[in-house]
């Protein structure tokens, strides 16, 4: 049984460590929250995994995640925001959001041509969610959307500001330029961590939208509007695990994060 509180932590998973910029954000607008993160690095990428293997995944790593006592779950990861979030929310005890929406809704809001652009994994790509709810919003709007698969692995391997992360920006791009698309919804948690490239090959009129930063509002509203957040006085708490390469989980979160990660535990999530 989960027996959280206020001042329980708030879990965040992602399929690998591109969950880390939600983290990120989240320790920006609510820096008094304790928090829980899981990456399940040793079955990343989720982007060319069919819905039914996405939706075993985020179960195990939700009923990982209840052993914490959570009060709240952050899908900080598109794919699975795409493809298990509704059964999530109807089988958990607490409050479950993603980052589809967020980003979404602030694409809506800052559009002025009407042509948003979404790129992504193939999976969020495929399932449509962002272009669906688009314009269930608008109907005004045309969406182009383009699937980036390689994006996720540059991220992975530090290859941010690199010759073949320009060339790669180019090639999956070019296409979204033609559309003057005025707003690129970065609909994968890694791609925040590309800004600089895919910002230098859009151009300044191109506004890109981080759906972590959007969706660390939601969670801070969502929270007040529960009355869950944190009262407790003492210094916030972290807590990272993954389901592989623990090392190299670090390595990767002292570069995204503003503090030093001692520690990521390595959990067998398939036991869950």
């Amino acid at each position: 049984m989960n027996e959280f509180n206020s001042n329980s932590a708030i879990g965040v998973f992602d399929s690998g460590v591109g969950g880390l910029t939600v983290v990120r954000e989240i320790l920006r607008r609510l820096p008094n929250e304790n928090v829980v993160y899981f990456g399940d690095t040793a079955r990343v990428p989720y982007g060319s995994k069919s819905k039914n293997t996405v939706v075993k995944y985020s179960r195990q790593i939700a009923r990982f995640l209840l052993t914490k006592n959570v009060k709240a779950i952050v899908i900080a990861c598109n794919t699975a925001s795409a493809l298990a979030l509704d059964e999530l929310s109807r089988e958990l005890p607490i409050p479950v959001i993603g980052v589809v929406k967020a980003g979404a809704q602030m694409a809506v809001n800052i559009t002025e041509t009407k042509n948003v652009g979404i790129i992504g994994t193939e999976a969020t790509i495929k399932s449509g969610i962002y272009s669906e709810y688009i314009r269930s919003l608008s109907k005004e709007i045309t969406v182009v959307s383009k699937a980036c698969p390689l994006f996720c692995p540059l991220v992975e391997e530090g290859l941010l500001e690199d010759r073949i992360t320009d060339d790669m920006v180019e090639r999956y791009l070019s296409e979204l330029k033609a559309y003057d698309v005025d707003s690129l919804v970065l609909g994968c948690t890694h791609y925040p961590l590309l800004w600089n490239p895919i910002k230098r090959y859009m151009g300044p009129a191109v506004k890109l939208i981080n759906p972590a930063y959007e969706t660390a509002k939601e969670l801070k509203q969502m929270l007040k509007e529960a009355d869950l957040l944190r009262t407790d006085n003492a210094p916030a708490t972290y807590e990272f695990y993954a389901s592989d390469g623990a090392d190299k989980f670090i390595t990767f979160a002292d570069s995204v994060l503003p503090m030093h990660v001692k520690n990521a535990e390595v959990v067998d999530i398939e036991s869950y």
